[in-house]
């Protein structure tokens, strides 16, 4: 499947072992289970990516030093390390990424195993809420996330430069290359160095293959880049955004978008979308691209951004419908609103602001958005968008339908045993779903959180499902969020996607069976998709 790995052949083979053995991985947990016709991945089981605190009260001390010179005002011991974000702003504990899978039984998950990733594979920064999305790749066979090449409990890596990008006024002066992870359908699990996103972190990563029109496999990757002061260097720039990459090949980095502005200008310079476009004034140079959530549908890639004072929160879509870009056409690939999304600077902030995260597409003219909220914990209750947002297309426009919050209980705190504080959710973060037969979709979403601790991004959190009739337009009456997986203490879940299966294109190879195994009457027949490799004892 790769023509290089990061890793040594020897390093994979042993990984691969780890992971068969059960070292690492449940026996069970990449078992392939048939798929249904039209639906990518296995729709039987759901895996949930999240990340566990593994630091401990040596950890940092209070007293020590942190990375940007500021002094610690607390120790390693969960939850209360993160205290030190109150003196420093780009406080991060980095920890272990497990990958847990569950048996879907209805709106109920039964876990059935638990991936802990290599530390020399990937690792996440415990408690950046944006990272470590899940993205299934269009042909099914392939999970993807971002982490960063770096030991478990290192601190403020987040922030860190990026390979042969560095800021010399980042205040974070250390170096770890950005990872793109993936886990294929037969259980293998491989890595690319990439150099992006300095200053800050990568969010989402998916997989495109040659079938989906682009010349090779590459990845494609979202995230942010600076933190440092004044004008940011081209370096900072080119490493935000749309970036991609060459799967096995390190440091196969290309930044994707049309350059707006003046290289060296402290506003207006961009690679992607610039405010500009519309007839704003241009603002910080490197900042209108923060994107977070990304999505492949219909061979187009689109992607969200929801957070920060510059640009616009909103839905993109990168190039033209139907032609996902290559690194022949990156440089000129434009960025466009969808017609119908917000279009203003002034969605960025207030109460009923968009936040968008991540995006599910039911069809071609019915979009699921995720809304994280403002992240205020005064604001939540009443949010009129938080939560789901459903968006239909007709006459060249998009529309939003209504916003799915019943059972959400925004704003009001929930307990988790042995935290200190109750959060609250505040909204959703990454969401995948499937259609069913009869017209519906169930969809899956991590929530977001809004406390009264220094670092919601530290609180547990849960995963929510919810039915929804696809072709419904008006907010139905009796729909509502259930809680499949509840709050943990030193846990934080951060991505959901559908298991990767082994078939071939376009599901060619699939053969109908009738009834979904799973028991539900709503579900389409189980499909067999062949061969697959499966290990000894799977």
């Amino acid at each position: 499947m790769f023509k290089s790995i990061a890793t040594s052949q020897t390093t994979r083979r042993a990984i691969v072992r780890r992971l068969i053995a059960g070292t690492a991985l449940s026996p069970v947990l990449f078992a392939v289970h048939p798929a249904l016709s039209q639906t990518v991945g296995n729709p039987h089981e759901l895996l949930v990516s999240t990340a566990v605190y593994a630091g401990k009260p040596s950890t940092v001390t209070v007293g020590q030093t942190l990375p940007t010179g500021a002094v610690a005002v607390a120790d390693g011991s969960y939850p209360g390390v993160f205290n030190n974000v109150s003196v420093d702003s780009n406080f991060g504990v980095t920890a272990p990424v497990v990958i847990k899978k569950f048996h879907l039984e209805g709106h109920r998950l039964r876990e059935i195993g638990a991936l802990t990733v290599p530390a020399d594979v990937a690792v996440t920064s415990f408690s950046s809420k944006s990272e470590l999305s899940l993205h299934l790749s269009p042909d099914g066979k392939a999970v993807t996330f971002m982490g960063y090449d770096a030991p478990v409990n290192a601190l403020d890596i987040s922030n860190s430069n990026s390979p042969n990008h560095v800021d010399p006024t980042n205040p974070d002066t250390s170096v770890h290359a950005r990872v793109v992870a993936e886990l294929d359908f037969d259980g293998s699990l491989h890595r690319t160095k990439v150099n992006v996103y300095t200053g800050d972190n990568g969010r989402s990563a998916i997989r495109a293959n040659k079938v989906n029109g682009t010349p090779a496999d590459q990845y494609f990757t979202v995230g942010n880049a600076g933190n440092g002061s004044g004008t940011p260097p081209v370096l900072v720039v080119n490493d935000t955004g749309v970036q991609l990459s060459t799967p096995g090949v390190d440091g196969s980095d290309t930044v994707v978008g049309v350059q707006q502005g003046t290289p060296g200008s402290k506003s207006g310079f961009q690679f992607g979308f610039s405010v500009t476009q519309l007839g704003f004034a241009a603002d910080k140079s490197g900042k209108d691209d923060n994107f977070r959530g990304l999505a492949i549908s219909g061979n187009t890639l689109y992607v969200t951004k929801g957070s920060g004072s510059n640009g616009i929160n909103t839905v993109y879509q990168v190039g033209q419908p139907g032609v996902l870009p290559t690194r022949d056409t990156a440089a000129s690939t434009a960025f466009s609103i969808l017609p119908g999304f917000p279009n203003n600077p002034s969605a960025n902030s207030g109460a009923t602001g968009f936040y968008p995260f991540g995006i599910w597409f039911a069809n071609a003219t019915t979009l699921y958005v995720a809304q994280e909220g403002d992240g205020k914990l005064a604001d939540a209750a009443a949010s009129t968008t938080a939560g789901l947002q459903k968006w239909v297309y007709a006459n060249g426009t998009w529309t939003l339908a209504y916003t799915l919050q019943k059972g959400l209980n925004l704003g009001t705190s929930y307990h988790v045993n042995g935290y200190p504080t109750d959060p609250a959710t505040g909204g959703l973060r990454n969401i995948t779903g499937r259609v069913h037969r009869d017209g519906t979709a169930t969809i899956f979403a991590v929530t977001s959180t809004v406390g009264t601790s220094v670092e919601p991004g530290a609180d547990p959190n849960q995963v929510v499902a919810i039915t929804d009739k696809v072709a419904a337009t008006q907010l139905p009456a009796n729909e509502a969020f259930d809680v499949v997986v509840p709050p943990a203490f030193g846990t934080v879940y951060r991505g959901v996607s559908f298991a990767p299966v082994n078939c071939d294109g376009d599901h060619g190879q699939m053969k109908d069976h009738g009834r979904g195994h799973d028991g539900d009457d709503n579900a389409q027949g189980d499909d067999v998709c062949g061969p697959t490799r499966i290990a000894a004892g799977h």
